[in-house]
This record gives structure tokens, C-alpha cells and sequence, in this order.
């Protein structure tokens, strides 16, 4: 009778119990050492595929290890324990083992053991028991005094529980070695994590990419054993570089001990064709080609390419390994990482800056839309969107509130391109028709410019610069802080560059009368804290208004 129990988890695919192969007939492997001890016997261990005895026991008199071997075969297929031989009082107990290296090669191993389950005592039992295993009978009575009795129930889930702790057994030291790879792995990689974060934490635009190009480089230069370190970054990844204009030379930045010029690199770098290269190139002692190697100063090298969106930015470079050694697959994917980062942050600013001149051009066309319709307000958006900046900067006001101002004082007036021109150039006194008709400039402006999402910020000024602080201003007729406060500050600038200004009906009034009109103004027609900043900036409000700029510019470096 074979009876068997099927265990909580296949060994097969989950015990591994190595075995030396000069020592599989002396050396008992761990699985059944633990077995023997559960059981306080020794076991057998048989091979799964073949049914070859590999370690046979000493303990157990003769044997059936023909037959318990082909069974054996049929258990480790199955991986259940199972009882494969009962012959009276004995029980053959097999317990498959998994993956074990046997002989040269990998293989399902079963360890096999024999119990009583009864006491033999008689001659005649103990007889036909020798006669059934092919025995000497002393041998046999001897080993029947030595055995504990089992039931067939006992032995099957006592071996199941003994499979399952070799299971986990096994899984602990296959988690234990995935701990220990993971722990060198998570060692060598630490520096790379940590400059990559800090890298992703210092990308912003404004700064440009040669600035994070040094950044990257100082870094590096911490974790990267090379004794010099380098990258080129492409003239058009600068913000500051016009398109359409000559271009000028890429920027080439070292840090450590780089033992090249620009030239020299920039020669190795063609030679190499790491612009076509997908990967980072490593070159250790010449490549082996010391006699073609052209770059005697180069033992060591790292080079990898700014590529993103398929386009070419420069190259990041790592030469000289500081202990003469080999770079290796570290290093090269460190540099690799990095590189790609630079090379997305290149992509990211030429795309910034090709915007940026785009959304430039929109907001330059528009105000020479502006000049071109009244050609004797030419020049006023641009002085009024210069005297706001100034007031903003008087009161406080951050980089990108003045930024806005800048943009509204710009457009303010786009709206007057559908002002009818006899209206607009009229040199004599309006009409309360022509009145209400030029009033009506915000409110177009406002419609010609809600459209465009990048000019939103700018909408409230360009609709409410014509509100007075008492509430009779249009179109809204809004009072005090109702009036956003850019439309406030705007208000102020427009009202002093037009009344300084030349116009057809008039000329342009002298300071006397108009730091009379803005003081009495102030808390009536426009906002107190706004005239207070003008009158502590008055000096550089009219050193502004004398100026004229061929040019409008978007930098806010030159606004005011």
C-alpha cells in the first residue's frame, strides 16, 4: 500500500541544498541533517530523475533500492511526501527534497527512510523481515531494537511538517542572499540616488543649463573615482540665444584635473561618434590600440552623449580613473543617468526659450500695433510699463507681480485698435459721443486679449486701468480695493506718462502741475499707498520718461 499527503507547497520548485561533488558520499547535506534530527534517523538520498542512490545510510540493513528508487522518481515528480513501500511491520517513508546539485548538475532529490510500526521481537518476524530486505538477520534484530514505532499517520505529518520547514527554510536563505544582493547593490547605487535627486531638485529654467552643467560636475566629482570631469552644452541650450542670429561657441565647463582643451575634446569626441552613440562609451588603457590612440593624456574614459528628443545637445565626459583602474558598468551608468537628465533639462530650455521668444514677438507685434495706430502715443506703453515696474519695485512687490506689470503697461492699450482714428487723432475736444467711444478701449482690449492663456494675468489691468479709487472711473466704476491692485499701480503710470506727454489738442504738462494733479488725486482718483511710491521714486520715474528703447525687451533685468 503507498499512501501519501500532499505538503503546503511544492518543494520542487523551492528547496535548493547544495552539495559539494567531491563530497557527496561523506558529506550529509543540511536537508537531511535536519531531517534525521525530526526524525532521529538517517535518511537516504536519492536522485528524483534517475533513481540513483546518492548517499545511501549506513543505518538501514539491505533494502528494496531498486523498486524504492523508481518510486522515489514517481514521488519527486509528484513532490508529495508519500509512503512507497509497506512490508508488514515496515513503512518506507520518501520525502521529495527539490533542486539539489548532484554529481555536476542540477536535479529533484528525494531522501527515503524506513520505520516500524510495530515493536519486532519474534525470531519469525524478525526472519521474514531479513528475508524481505535481503538481509543478515542479526543485522536486522539489531536495527529493530534501535527503531521507534510510528503509526503511517504519524510519519505523514510529522515528514510534511519537516518539508514545509525546509521550505522555509530554503526561501529564508534564498530571501537572506536577495537581502545581500540588494544591500551591495543599494551600496553602490546610494550616491547615484542621491546626486540624481539632487539634481531633479536644482532643475529650474532660470537658472540655465551651464549652471546645473557645474552643479552636475561638482557632484560627480564625489562619487566618480575620475581625476577630471567635463561637459559641453550646445550654444542654443543658452536662454540668452536668439534664434536666427550666428550662433556662438557651446559652453565647455571641467571641473578636477581635465587634461584636455575644448579643442582636444571636441576632436576625441567626433573620432569616437558619440553624438550616433545610444550608449555610454567606455574606454579603458587606449581600447587596446595604444599605437592608434591619439590622446596619450587619456588612460581612462567615460563619454556619453546629451541626447533628448533625438536631437544632440553636447556630451558629458569622465577621464583618468583615480586608482588606474578600469571604469566599469557603475560608473558609466552613473554618468548615463546624469547625462540624461542634462540632456531633458537641454531639450526642456530650448523649448523655454523658442516659447518665450515666441510669446515675445506676440506681445512686441501687439504694441506696435498699438504705436501704429496713434503714432503720437509711440513710445507710451513701453515708458508706462517701465514706470509701473519701478512703483511695484518702490512697493515691494514680487518679481512676478512686476513681470505682469511689465506685460500689462505693454498691451494696456490694445484695445484702441478699434477706436475709430478720427476719434483717436482727433486734435480738438471730444464729444460726449466721442467720449463714450474711446472709453469703450478697455473693455476691447480685453476681449482682443482674453483669448491667450499666457496673457491672463494680465487681463484685470488692461480692463480696470481706468478706474478711479472713488468709484467713477470705467468701465466698472469700481472704488477702492475693488480695483485690483495691478490695475491701481497701472493707473498711476498711465496717467503720468499721458499728461507728461505730448498730444495733437496739447503739450505735455511740466512737473510742477502734474505732482500737483497726482498729490490732490490721491485718495480721490487713485490709490494713496501708489502715489506715495511715486513721489518716493520720483527721480527715477522721470529719468524713465526722458528715455526711449529702440526695442522692447522681456527681460526683466532691463523693465525699469
Amino acid at each position: 500500500m503507498v499512501q501519501e499527503l500532499i505538503a503546503p507547497e511544492s518543494v520542487a520548485a523551492e528547496l535548493i541544498t547544495a552539495i559539494p561533488n567531491d563530497a557527496a558520499a561523506t558529506e550529509s547535506p543540511p536537508a537531511l541533517e535536519a531531517l534525521r534530527r525530526a526524525f532521529g534517523v538517517p535518511f537516504a538520498h536519492i536522485d528524483g530523475g534517475s533513481g540513483e542512490v546518492l548517499r545511501p545510510t549506513a543505518e538501514m540493513p539491505g533494502g528494496d533500492w531498486a523498486l524504492w528508487g523508481e518510486m522515489s522518481r514517481e514521488v519527486a515528480a509528484r513532490g508529495h511526501v508519500e509512503l512507497i513501500d509497506e512490508r508488514g511491520p515496515l513503512l518506507v517513508l520518501a520525502i521529495p527534497l527539490g533542486a539539489t546539485s548532484a554529481r555536476g548538475g542540477m536535479t529533484n532529490t528525494v531522501a527515503v527512510a524506513a520505520f516500524l510500526t510495530r515493536s519486532v521481537t519474534s525470531s519469525q518476524d524478525i526472519q521474514n523481515l531479513a528475508a524481505s530486505l535481503g538481509a543478515e538477520v542479526p543485522q536486522v534484530a539489531a536495527w529493530c531494537h534501535r527503531q521507534t514505532v510510528w503509526t503511517a499517520d504519524a510519519l505523514l505529518r510529522l515528514a510534511a511538517s519537516a518539508q514545509h520547514s525546509l521550505i522555509v527554510d530554503a526561501r529564508n536563505v534564498t530571501l537572506s542572499s536577495h537581502v545581500d544582493k540588494l544591500s551591495d547593490n543599494l551600496a553602490s547605487t546610494y550616491e547615484e540616488i542621491t546626486l540624481l535627486f539632487r539634481l531633479t531638485e536644482n532643475l529650474r529654467l532660470s537658472d540655465g543649463v551651464s549652471e546645473l552643467g557645474r552643479r552636475a560636475l561638482e557632484w560627480l566629482f564625489e562619487v566618480v573615482p575620475a581625476k577630471g570631469l567635463a561637459a559641453e552644452f550646445s550654444a542654443e541650450t543658452r536662454l540668452d540665444e536668439i534664434p536666427g542670429q550666428h550662433a556662438s561657441l557651446p559652453d565647455f565647463l571641467t571641473f578636477g584635473q581635465f587634461p584636455l582643451s575644448h579643442a582636444e575634446m571636441d576632436d576625441l569626441a567626433r573620432r569616437v561618434c558619440v553624438a550616433q552613440s545610444p550608449q555610454p562609451i567606455v574606454i579603458n588603457h587606449h581600447g587596446g590600440n595604444q599605437d592608434q590612440w591619439l590622446f596619450p593624456q587619456v588612460e581612462q574614459l567615460i563619454l556619453v552623449p546629451l541626447i533628448s528628443g533625438g536631437k544632440s545637445f553636447g556630451y558629458l565626459a569622465a577621464v583618468n580613473h583615480v586608482s588606474d583602474l578600469e571604469f566599469g558598468t557603475v560608473e558609466a551608468r552613473l554618468l548615463g543617468s546624469v547625462a540624461t537628465i542634462l540632456a531633458i533639462h537641454c531639450g526642456n530650455t530650448v523649448l523655454y526659450r523658442e516659447q518665450a521668444e515666441l510669446f515675445s514677438g506676440v506681445v512686441r507685434a501687439l504694441s506696435s500695433a498699438i504705436n501704429a495706430k496713434d503714432q503720437y502715443t509711440c513710445g507710451h506703453s513701453d515708458r508706462v510699463a517701465r514706470v509701473a515696474v519701478r512703483l511695484a519695485e518702490e512697493m515691494g512687490l514680487a518679481q512676478d507681480m512686476r513681470r505682469t506689470l511689465y506685460l500689462a503697461g505693454l498691451l494696456h492699450d490694445i484695445g484702441k485698435i478699434g477706436v475709430k482714428d478720427e476719434v483717436l487723432s482727433k486734435p480738438g475736444k471730444l464729444t460726449p459721443e466721442e467720449y463714450e467711444h474711446i472709453k469703450q478701449h478697455p473693455v476691447l482690449g480685453y476681449s482682443i486679449l482674453k483669448g491667450l492663456k499666457k496673457i491672463e494675468p494680465v487681463l484685470p489691468a488692461v480692463l480696470h486701468h481706468h478706474e478711479s479709487w472713488n468709484g467713477k472711473g470705467y468701465p466698472d466704476g469700481l472704488a477702492g480695493e475693488e480695483i485690483p491692485l495691478i490695475a491701481r499701480i497701472l493707473a498711476v503710470a498711465d496717467a503720468f506718462d499721458a499728461m507728461g506727454s505730448d498730444r495733437p489738442y496739447r503739450k505735455g504738462m511740466d512737473d510742477e502741475n502734474l505732482d500737483k494733479i497726482l498729490h490732490d488725486g490721491a485718495g480721490r482718483q487713485w490709490d494713496v499707498e501708489v502715489i506715495d511710491a511715486f513721489f518716493r521714486a520720483r527721480e527715477d520715474v522721470r529719468e524713465i520718461a526722458k528715455h526711449e528703447r529702440e526695442t522692447i525687451k522681456l527681460d526683466g533685468k532691463v523693465w525699469a
